[in-house]
């Protein structure tokens, strides 16, 4: 069985036609790739929906077979001080791309995790060698790009892949990888990656290594992750007023999956507007997880606030 890094260069997309969503952004890019010209770029967007993938495309449909020698890829979480703008990214900047393409590519991964000062000096190193370098940026929020930044580039948001993309991507790599794999178990693996399509290749990848078939259990369990049907069932039995039964089954999930308290809070929220209440009802319990996971990330005991939200739960008809 390959390694994670393996598996997920296997089936990157290598070009325009590959790549499953952002087709609105996918067109622009290509029309940019047409001419040879292109201006510095942001990718903003959650993990796992194309943004290095589109960098990699867009560097192999320009530069061809050469393009590792006109494209330098960094991952400022790892390099984020200033001296790795001033040496290495200005370095590789000022030197002519290698071809017909007037410029080469410096990509610059999670860059919102640069240090101000470090922004700073990408901003005049972009000013500079505009001739001879275009910047990509990649990052998870945008507002933590400085503006002078992110005035200089063409912003573009990337948005979560779509259950139908999703679906087709996960019926590719079980058809290529020979894998029997249900309806329900794809869709629940959709439910889980919540459109990151990497998290979604590296719950395949576990599952398959465990055998050809793979089935829902497998998966939840593999990510894990409760199954909806269970925490409905917890915060029904909450609901009819039956508390310590609750209690008992949402403690028997949590150890079941590995689950911890921040990571039920948020099954339990997604799960409140499937229930059997009314809008006030169900917007005052998401009000209240909202509350329960502050005080968890605050440094609360989890296992004494989810009582309490369960507490929260049978009390809603009282």
């Amino acid at each position: 069985m390959m390694d994670t890094a393996m598996w997920t260069e296997k089936y990157r997309p290598k070009s325009f036609d590959e790549i499953r969503g952002q087709k609105d952004i996918v067109g622009k890019i290509r029309a940019f790739v047409k001419k040879e010209n292109m201006p510095h770029v942001l990718f903003a967007g959650p993990a796992g929906v194309g943004k290095t993938t589109m960098s990699l495309v867009i560097a192999r449909e320009l530069y061809g077979d050469s393009w590792r020698n006109n494209f330098l890829e960094l991952n400022a979480s790892d390099e984020r001080g200033i001296d790795i703008v001033r040496t290495k990214v200005k370095d590789f900047a000022r030197t002519r791309a290698i071809g017909e393409v007037p410029f080469k590519i410096v990509y610059l991964d999670e860059c919102d995790a640069l240090t101000k000062e470090a922004q700073q000096a990408l901003r005049r190193t972009m000013e500079n060698y505009t001739q001879t370098c275009r910047f990509i940026l990649s990052c998870n929020y945008s507002s933590k790009i400085i503006d002078p930044i992110q005035s200089r580039c063409a912003v573009f948001r990337f948005r979560p892949l779509d259950k139908e993309e999703m679906l087709e991507v996960i019926s590719g790599i079980a058809a290529s990888e020979g894998l029997k794999i249900s309806q329900s178990t794809k869709e629940a693996i959709y439910r889980i990656s919540e459109g990151d399509c990497r998290k979604a290749e590296n719950i395949l990848q576990s599952a398959a290594s465990l055998g050809n078939e793979i089935s829902e259990e497998t998966v939840f369990s593999l990510a894990s992750f409760a199954k909806p049907q269970e925490i409905k069932s917890i915060l029904s039995l909450a609901i009819e007023g039956k508390f310590i039964q609750s209690r008992e089954k949402l403690l028997d999930v949590m150890l079941h999956y590995g689950l911890s308290g921040l990571d039920m809070v948020k099954q339990i929220q997604k799960e409140v507007w499937g229930l059997d209440l009314d809008t006030r009802q169900k917007v005052a319990l998401v009000d209240k997880c909202g509350e329960i996971e502050f005080r968890m990330t605050e440094g609360s005991d989890s296992h004494i606030q989810l009582e309490a939200l369960l507490a929260n739960f049978a009390a809603i008809r009282g």
